[in-house]
């Protein structure tokens, strides 16, 4: 059963498909949302959100005219409104929810069957949970990427980048709704040559995990790519968790990929990265916990103060969602809060 919000939210559906426009709507009407408004492309949806100023917008990615990414951009341009993107579970719909995400989109849900869907109970549970939570969000217009200098070559692992022991410094970064977006300002503002080996815990399914590492990849100067059981942390080299998996660390600190229960509901969660870190690197391991709804990280940042290593959580203002960076603060998990705009440098000396 779909759990209604607090208080009916306006919600408008966006779709080229006038089947798919209906069943929306009427999902989202049993669920106690009260939908504003239905627009059949990216135009329309423009001069709706403008009309009607919605709290929440669903919006299809493969329109005439302008597409679900346009479509997102023009929008947070000109009124910044929550978006939730419908995609389809492909490798090529991936890569078009990261434009969407990218472009300022809150979250995104995957069509459980295709462009058009004929049975959305699989999925409204989510969409329901996910258009609450992104009506809340600060949503935030897309910031151009900087100009990408010539990567340097990829450090070579256990050499002099290395700490006494034999393993490197690690940052874990736990990340959620917002995260591809607050991902895309960080990880290419850092440095080549960061002292730092990263690992990142996005929430998201397998098929997105690699399309985001490929995306970060084309934009830093990290080298990015989505985890693999051996590999190695090193810096220079940033691994992004794969979707159903967590990541864990061997005694070696080489990646152990697992697929144990889920923990908050999320696999890969950030708790058990961060704990089997602590546990391995110890007070060599740093935490970042990012923009997120719900609670993973609170108890992986945790585990990391314990061991003496180093945490950060973004700030509420450059928060898409704050539950995650709140969560981890009041359990006192956090040593400095950070604003995203900020969080490059201090890594780069952390």
């Amino acid at each position: 059963m779909t759990t209604a919000p607090a208080r009916k939210l306006r919600v408008l559906v966006v779709d080229d498909s006038a089947f798919m426009r209906g069943s929306i709507a009427r999902t989202l009407g049993g669920a106690g949302f009260e939908v504003i408004g239905q627009a059949k492309d990216g135009h329309d949806a423009i001069a709706k959100v403008a009309a009607l100023q919605p709290d929440v917008v669903t919006m299809d990615f493969n329109m005439p005219g302008l597409n679900g990414a346009e479509a997102v951009r023009e929008i947070m341009r000109r009124r910044p409104t929550p978006i939730v993107m419908f995609s389809a579970h492909t490798r090529q719909g991936a890569k078009e929810t990261f434009e969407a995400l990218g472009a300022g989109a809150v979250d995104f849900v995957t069509k459980p069957a295709g462009e058009v869907s004929a049975d959305l109970g699989k999925i409204a549970d989510e969409l329901t949970r996910k258009l609450t939570y992104a009506a809340a969000a600060r949503p935030r217009p897309a910031t151009a990427p900087a100009a990408l200098a010539p990567r340097a070559p990829t450090p070579q692992p256990l050499a002099t980048t290395t700490m006494p022991g034999g393993l490197p410094r690690l940052c874990v970064i736990a990340v959620s709704t917002g995260g591809p977006a607050a991902l895309s300002e960080l990880i290419p503002a850092l440095p080549g040559d960061l002292r730092l080996a990263v690992v990142i815990v996005q929430h998201m399914p397998a098929h997105f995990t690699a399309a985001l590492a490929e995306r970060l990849d084309t934009r830093s100067q990290l080298t990015v790519k989505e985890a693999a059981a051996g590999d190695r942390p090193m810096p220079g080299l940033a691994l992004i968790a794969p979707g159903d998996h967590h990541v864990e660390f061997d005694d070696k600190g080489w990646v152990v990929l697992t697929e144990g229960p889920p923990v908050h509901g999320c696999r890969p969660a950030a708790d058990v990265t961060m704990q089997s870190a602590a546990r391995v690197y110890g007070r060599r391991t740093v935490g970042v916990v990012m923009t997120g709804m719900g609670k993973d990280g609170a108890a992986g940042a945790q585990a990391i103060k314990r061991a003496d290593g180093k945490t950060f959580a973004q700030d509420q203002a450059t928060s898409v969602i704050y539950g995650m960076p709140r969560a981890a603060i009041e359990l006192g998990a956090i040593d400095e809060v950070v604003p995203l705009g900020d969080l490059a440098a201090m890594l780069r000396y952390a």
